[in-house]
């Protein structure tokens, strides 16, 4: 995530700022500009070419700052939210900000990246009166809003013996299911024979890779060839891990170089695995170290093999200009 600053005072802003501290200007984040920009008293902003943008009408539900082009609209953000908690639903109206909060994160970063989102919906559900599954199908994501609460998460995190746990975690995951029906097809079939040859055949059966995973574990030795037990359990799994360890990656080095956490020129480099060898292993190692100075885990609990370059490699490359 960029650094941002007030254009009215110079303070720095964070993304979700709906104000400036500083100097009190309200502010809105524009995404044709991938910037935080100043409000009007009516909550307006004129761009470059005069167009007027308004503020999205569910800040006040989901604490949306971004702008919409009609007044009493939403932005493009909330209208990739197909479904929401109802009126009646308080657990789940409580949860709901911090789930759509991780999804404005996720297509600023999808956005940067130059990956198409059109046809991309989330049905953020809540669990309070069913069972939510997460996953992704068809272009929908589903998210079960209850991972929205810290003490549940980390309780379900332990009992999975998962080392990473959250909201955006699995929003990044669940969009690289998305990508790669979207971009690894029989339309190209040289990508797809890479894909398969770095990820194994998708054709798999999927319940059949389920079943096994949870009756016997992930195989020996699994540690040489993905970056998580999770990873073993299908080539659809290892794919949507890799993908999101890409998106943990690649906003983390952007993020750390714009509060200059680290002086390395992070976008230049030719193969991904270089920027993740030359920047991410030593700053990965510093914020884990900085991490254990405050007695907190490691922030990224990973150690990455050599065969996952070449995955991290191959998902980095699907991407365009951002």
């Amino acid at each position: 995530m960029r650094a941002f600053s007030c254009r009215a005072c110079g303070s720095p802003l964070f993304f979700e700022n709906s104000t400036c501290v500083a100097c009190g200007t309200t502010l809105g984040f524009f995404r044709p500009e991938h910037d935080i920009v100043p409000l009007d008293h009516d909550h307006r902003y004129v761009d470059a070419d005069g167009l007027v943008w308004h503020r999205c009408r569910n800040f006040d539900l989901s604490g949306c700052t971004w702008l919409a082009r009609l007044e009493g609209g939403q932005c493009s953000a909330c209208d990739h939210t197909r479904t929401r908690p109802n009126d009646n639903d308080a657990q789940g109206l409580a949860q709901f900000p911090t789930a759509e909060a991780a999804k404005r994160h996720l297509l600023v970063e999808l956005d940067r990246l130059g990956f198409d989102v059109s046809g991309l919906v989330f049905d953020m559900l809540s669990s309070v009166g069913e069972d939510v599954v997460i996953g992704h199908a068809d272009g929908v994501i589903t998210i079960d809003l209850a991972e929205s609460d810290d003490a549940r998460r980390e309780r379900v995190r332990v009992q999975l013996g998962e080392p990473y746990r959250t909201m955006l975690g699995h929003l990044r995951h669940e969009v690289g299911h998305f990508v790669q029906a979207r971009l690894v097809t029989e339309e190209h079939p040289e990508r797809l024979a890479r894909c398969r040859e770095l990820f194994g055949d998708e054709t798999a059966d999927y319940q059949a890779a389920i079943d096994r995973h949870y009756a016997e574990g992930p195989p020996v030795g699994w540690e040489e060839s993905y970056l998580s037990a999770y990873a073993t359990m299908h080539p659809f799994e290892d794919f949507a891990e890799t993908f999101a360890h890409y998106l943990h990656i690649a906003d983390t080095c952007d993020t750390a170089a714009a509060y200059g956490l680290t002086t390395a020129d992070v976008t230049g480099h030719d193969a991904f695995r270089d920027l993740v060898r030359e920047v991410w292993v030593p700053l990965s190692v510093a914020l884990n170290q900085v991490n254990r100075s405050m007695g907190k885990d490691d922030l990224y609990p990973f150690v990455i093999p050599p065969p996952v370059l070449d995955k991290l490699d191959f998902v980095a490359a699907l991407g365009g200009p951002g």
